[in-house]
């Protein structure tokens, strides 16, 4: 069985799919041609010297050249010879247009060139023994050669880009023999924990974690247990030793770990993650190349066959140690329904910022006092979060959190309550999709209630809807899907390979050309590299040579900020004038110092500039020189932490100034920042796995305004459910949509009749699958 997984194939035609078929025969596909671009090459000017060939022969006849290429040009000969030599149909095309212009418009061109096209246009429209058409092949392909210059290396750049044997590139690792030793088990069954035991008794040892919050946690465990531990991430390195010396363990990112470095033990955490699009090749790396005697290896059973079989491959085996929840969880029988149901220890789970926003309001407008986590805080502030909400004597009691508690904080959660089931997601291909959350996410995310060592000795599950409940409980009895492959991704010196071999090629263009040709075995997958093309795009403009390039592509940034997005481009044009990027110039362009937010969107500004700290600190472990002042930046980083925490307990004060300033004499207006936090049946018609179909009103929608206005009128709908429609249209969502422009009287009239419908034959959900085949019937004869 292993033998055959290793022998299996895969061509990848793009980032990141894994589950592509493999090819079995082990031939190379041939690449995808659009990602070749072709290299300007510009026609000859009046030239210094003679025309050699017109004095050979005699001035070309332009207008006869034309029709004689264009002959060239529909020979399905010729075409069959391009094909031979690489040229697919886009290549074959574009290489001739390049070469009929360069012809066309050069003043003079080689005389070898001159001769054959003097002979093939020799007397004009009679039969020519001097030349034929086919003749002009051997320059043609010169020219696309020169225009292509992949063509002329494509065997090298398949050697450069075959990923077929990842265990290959870690000789030290491949020269001792490892005892791989895989902790599973679910959340909260003691797993991790073994693990570090064992790191912790080693002589040496590094710990390698997904989060900055992880590895700090064991950088202190352990340097509290009287084991020196240093801890090492992208931003940061602190030393256990005051004279700078590196201690015998470390934690750290698992971006960050070293593969040429002997260990005693090495402890992969999350293991599962292996998977991940974007960061999965981080930990094939670490679990592939780290040195060391023992490889512990803690996260789901779901990884255990992918585990094994990669090991299979370098000759060593695996031991797996199986664990189980030390703390009883139960789903419970029923939805919470209501915020005035909540108990001390709650944790309320939402899957976007915007719900964050709305139901930490609607809980301190019952005079319940909250905690607010989600991904884009700092780790120092969702620390202080996490330490309000589990301090027994503090008044907050209640937690509001995206799915960034699933890993990294400690918290003490009597109940989950899932606020809704579907999650904005990236697939494999890098598209954007809403989907029902998987199995291994809810069960991560719950897993938290009940903690072991906690005030409560058992955990409770829920939902806040009660038609959300029975798809949870189908979720969380679904086995978790095995992991199937491991991430790879292509490294600085195999980029600079390529670009050996392509020097006119952007590093974007040279990304997907690596990518297109590459062939992985069929355990693996190459990740997605959307976000590095985006940076790369981004600076292509600016003068780097190809390693600073790389490095500033790789710089962790959420693009989707615009103001990080922009103090990148900044570092990088400054960096390239080779002028330091100083703490004054940082301080200038962030405005610091900064106060405290006054509303929400001052609050994610001062995010975003805790990011760009984050961005500064991360160069400056790359190009010390050119960004000097870390210590001064990590000061002041600290100080806007400590901001921020006062922003964020002060959130519902912020959304009230927020919906205050967003039109002022009229509270009820929603602002577009703050949408209904329905998000689960606002996104029904895509994720339903029952199928439900929109009704006529919507479906007219999305053909009339298109994807955005769709969603605006299903969260629309959402709100008829809570109300009577008539009291909803001239309140907050419909009167904003009307004066958006994205809902009509018309529609809004429809709507109404629709809802009253419902209402007279006892429905306000979306009806049964009878009731949607019947709206659709109807829809279909009033289309005809």
């Amino acid at each position: 069985r292993h033998g055959g997984a290793a022998a299996r194939l895969r061509p990848v035609a793009a980032a990141a799919s894994s589950s592509s078929s493999a090819g079995g025969d082990g031939s190379s596909r041939a690449p995808d041609t659009s990602l070749f671009v072709p290299v300007p090459l510009k026609p000859v000017g009046d030239a210094a010297e003679e025309d050699v060939g017109a004095e050979l022969t005699r001035p070309l006849d332009k207008g006869e050249v034309l029709k004689n290429l264009n002959k060239f040009y529909k020979r399905k000969e010729i075409q069959r010879l391009g094909a031979e030599n690489g040229l697919d149909a886009r290549l074959f095309h574009q290489a001739f247009i390049s070469f009929r212009k360069y012809i066309m418009e050069s003043s003079s061109v080689s005389a070898d060139l001159h001769i054959i096209l003097n002979d093939i246009c020799c007397d004009a429209g009679k039969v020519c023994l001097l030349g034929h058409v086919d003749d002009l092949f051997p320059f043609f392909l010169r020219h696309a050669k020169q225009i292509f210059p992949m063509l002329d290396c494509m065997d090298d750049l398949r050697k450069i880009s075959d990923l077929r044997l990842p265990p290959n590139w870690y000789p030290d690792a491949r020269a001792i023999q490892r005892k791989i030793i895989f902790h599973a088990g679910p959340t909260n069954s003691g797993k991790t924990y073994h693990a570090i035991q064992r790191f912790l008794s080693a002589k040496s040892g590094i710990y390698c974690g997904p989060l900055k919050l992880l590895a700090h946690e064991i950088f202190q465990k352990s340097n509290d247990a009287n084991v020196p531990c240093d801890l090492v991430t992208g931003e940061e390195r602190v030393y256990a030793n005051e004279d700078a010396r590196q201690a015998p363990h470390i934690a750290c990112t698992i971006e960050m770990c070293s593969t040429n470095t002997p260990y005693e033990v090495a402890v992969i955490d999350e293991i599962q993650m292996i998977r991940d699009p974007a960061r999965g090749w981080a930990w094939t790396r670490a679990l592939l190349g780290l040195c060391a005697e023992e490889i512990h290896v803690c996260g789901e059973a779901a990884a255990i066959d992918l585990v094994t079989e990669l090991m299979y491959t370098t000759g060593e085996e695996v031991e797996v140690r199986t664990y189980k929840r030390l703390t009883p969880l139960t789903v419970l029988d029923y939805a919470l329904e209501s915020l005035d149901n909540l108990q001390p220890g709650d944790c309320i789970v939402c899957f976007s910022k915007n719900d964050i926003y709305s139901v930490s309001r609607q809980v301190e407008a019952r005079g319940l006092e909250c905690a607010v986590i989600y991904g884009s805080l700092p780790p120092g502030t969702k620390l202080e979060q996490a330490k309000k909400f589990n301090d027994p004597d503090d008044p907050c009691k209640i937690l509001v959190a995206t799915d960034a508690i699933g890993m990294g904080l400690n918290l003490c959660i009597k109940r989950i309550i899932f606020n809704s089931i579907v999650k904005p997601t990236t697939n494999e291909k890098g598209e954007k999709e809403i989907d029902t959350i998987t199995t291994s996410q809810a069960l991560q995310i719950a897993g938290r209630a009940g903690r072991y060592g906690s005030s409560f000795k058992q955990g409770e599950v829920t939902t806040m809807h009660r038609d959300d409940l029975v798809q949870l409980k189908e979720i969380l009895n679904e086995p978790v899907r095995p992991v199937k492959a491991a991430g790879l991704h292509p490294t600085p010196e195999q980029i600079e390979m390529f670009a050996y071999h392509l020097p006119d090629a952007t590093l974007s263009n040279l990304i997907d050309i690596f990518v297109s040709l590459s062939q992985v075995d069929g355990l693996y997958f190459v990740c997605n590299i959307d976000d590095f093309k985006f940076l790369a795009d981004m600076i292509q403009h600016i003068p780097l040579n190809l390693r600073s390039r790389y490095v500033f592509c790789t710089a962790p940034l959420n693009r989707k900020e615009p103001f990080v997005c922009t103090t990148l481009l900044k570092f990088a044009r400054q960096f390239s004038r080779n002028e330091p990027l100083t703490f004054d110039w940082l301080c200038r362009h962030t405005k610091w110092p900064l106060g405290a937010p006054k509303n929400i969107k001052e609050l994610v500004h001062l995010e975003a500039v805790h990011d760009v700290f984050d961005l500064y600190l991360w160069l400056s472990y790359r190009f010390m020189d050119m960004f000097p002042d870390a210590v001064l930046v990590r000061d002041i980083q600290k100080k806007l932490d400590d901001i921020i925490q006062v922003g964020v307990c002060n959130i519902t004060k912020l959304i009230r100034s927020s919906q205050s300033a967003a039109a002022p004499g009229t509270a009820a207006v929603v602002s577009e920042s703050f949408p209904l936090s329905r998000t689960k049946r606002d996104t029904r018609a895509v994720s339903d796995r029952r199928g439900a179909k929109s009704t006529e009103a919507l479906s007219v929608a999305v053909e009339v305004l298109g994807e955005r206005r769709a969603k605006n009128l299903k969260a629309y709908r959402s709100a008829t459910r809570q109300g009577d429609l008539k009291s909803h249209g001239r309140g907050s969502l419909a009167n904003r949509l009307l004066r958006e422009g994205l809902l009509t009287h018309e529609m809004l009239r429809q709507l109404e009749s629709e809802w009253q419908d419902q209402h007279r034959n006892g429905s306000y959900g979306l009806g049964s699958e009878r009731d949607d085949q019947n709206s659709s019937k109807e829809m279909g004869k009033k289309k005809k």
